[in-house]
């Protein structure tokens, strides 16, 4: 997938080393660059969307819950 395309995601919010990760249902991970609250979220079902920014990483620029 190029870089800057716009995803909509749907995942557990989990804690990674510098960001926040989203694991989806097939086992991926994405990393989420974000600058809203999200340490309550952690652990719970979340709908993202945003724009890939590198490898694994999504500039977010909605969450909420799923």
């Amino acid at each position: 997938m190029p870089r800057g395309t716009r995803h909509e995601l749907t995942g557990i919010l989990l804690e990674g080393d510098f960001y926040p990760v989203l694991r989806v249902a097939d086992g991926g991970e994405w990393r989420l660059e974000i600058t809203k609250t999200w340490r309550p979220l952690l652990g719970k079902r979340v709908a993202i969307i945003g724009v890939r920014d590198g490898f694994d990483l999504i500039a977010v620029e909605r969450i909420t819950l799923a």
